[in-house]
């Protein structure tokens, strides 16, 4: 009797593109079986402004899949981005009431408790992360289980969303009939595909940069320090050549990607591009070191930016695995030495790591989120199944 396959797969609905990977989990690894990507609508500045729209991104995707996986496939993980995620420390504290024995149990109760925080109206808990535990009033415990101790605190990373937002793009996804397995931050998806886990000890940040919005993420060992989201993003370059060369929106990023670079100075002055013109109209020139030093401009203010909140969580100086730049606004010619003057560390592209088959031409920055919401989901799905082998008497009887 054939074995049925267990489908993974990762839905990054972006503002700009709808990506979909589905993969197929085989003894405790994943193989990419089918991937797609099709121009999204109904997002505006980063939120959905047409629910309907997107689901029809997202059936768009599915169809141009075009594998058995995709027909088959009834479940997705989706990610969850733009301004309306934000990311911010907490606590939780668990007297025990006496020495004791740590149990399980008591460190399920004290994440609970870090999680039940009060929240503006419209706020909702994505996600947790633990960063240590304090037992006793001693700090820097990863796994407190029998320890003995009175008191049992724990220091954790919460990410929050907009309600509306989630059950928008929740109701999307649904509508295209495919059930939602979780919600993850982008920028966490992005970082779970590029940056293995023992590359994250040294202290890494990974920049997600969208089209209408930047995710940034921050680990240092085992623990998330930072989860945030910033307003500059891939449209806000385009815009700044739109506004400066008197371009449409479309012919500016056409520049952009023919003849830009994130450094005006390694730009010679005296190099001149055509600019895209109407028909009517004599063609125009300038200079490619004005079109250069306008992105450059961008690309200091978005680093800046970085860089602040680097500080802000005390890892200015602390990220010795470096930077590495997802998203497909990370592909402009000349961002990462811009990011690396400004950041003072090493800075690479992200790109996809731990599936199987990956082809050559998915190895793009742009793919790193729904590449890490594929690998999100087979991780739910191998928890899911040893717990489903747990429950049986023969797992019992060897657990």
């Amino acid at each position: 009797m054939a074995v049925k396959p267990i489908y993974a797969a990762g839905l990054d609905a972006g503002s700009r593109q709808t990506r979909l990977v589905i993969c197929v989990l085989e003894n405790s690894r994943i193989r990419l079986v089918g991937a797609s990507a099709v121009e999204s609508q109904g997002w505006a500045k980063g939120r959905i402004a047409d629910q309907q729209a997107v689901t029809e991104s997202v059936t768009a995707a599915l169809r141009d899949a075009d594998s058995y996986a995709a027909s088959a496939l009834q479940s997705v993980v989706v990610g969850m981005g733009g301004p309306t995620v934000r990311g911010a420390n907490g606590r939780g504290v668990l007297e025990l009431g006496y020495v004791q024995e740590i149990q399980q149990t008591d460190v399920r109760r004290v994440i609970e408790r870090a999680s039940r925080v009060q929240l503006m109206e419209d706020r909702m808990v994505l996600q947790l992360f633990p960063q240590d535990f304090v037992v006793d009033g001693h700090p820097g415990h990863r796994d407190p289980r029998k320890m003995l101790a009175a008191c049992l605190e724990i220091n954790v990373h919460l990410v929050t969303a907009s309600i509306q937002e989630h059950n928008a793009i929740i109701g999307a996804v649904n509508a295209a009939h495919l059930a939602v397995e979780e919600s993850v931050y982008e920028g966490l998806a992005a970082c779970y595909a590029a940056v293995l886990p023992e590359n994250r000890r040294e202290g890494i940040a990974v920049v997600d940069i969208g089209a209408q919005s930047t995710e940034l993420v921050v680990y240092y060992g085992d623990a998330m320090h930072l989860a945030s989201t910033g307003r500059i993003c891939g449209d806000h370059f385009t815009r700044d050549l739109a506004q400066g060369l008197c371009l449409s929106f479309e012919d500016a990023e056409q520049v952009k990607m023919e003849f830009g670079c994130a450094l005006a100075k390694d730009s010679p002055e005296n190099i001149l591009v055509e600019l895209p013109t109407p028909e009517d109209r004599q063609p125009r020139e300038t200079a490619r070191h004005i079109v250069n030093r306008i992105l450059s401009a961008r690309a200091q203010e978005l680093f800046r930016f970085v860089r602040g909140e680097f500080a802000r969580v005390g890892m200015e100086r602390a990220l010795i695995g470096g930077v590495f730049l997802t998203g497909a606004g990370a592909k402009l010619p000349g961002l990462c030495d811009a990011a690396e003057e400004i950041l003072q560390c090493q800075t690479r592209f992200g790109l996809t790591e731990g599936i199987q088959d990956w082809p050559l031409e998915l190895n793009d920055p742009a793919w790193c989120t729904a590449a890490g919401l594929a690998m999100y989901s087979a991780k739910l799905k191998q928890h899911a199944g040893l717990q489903r082998e747990n429950a049986t008497w023969i797992g019992k009887m060897l657990k």
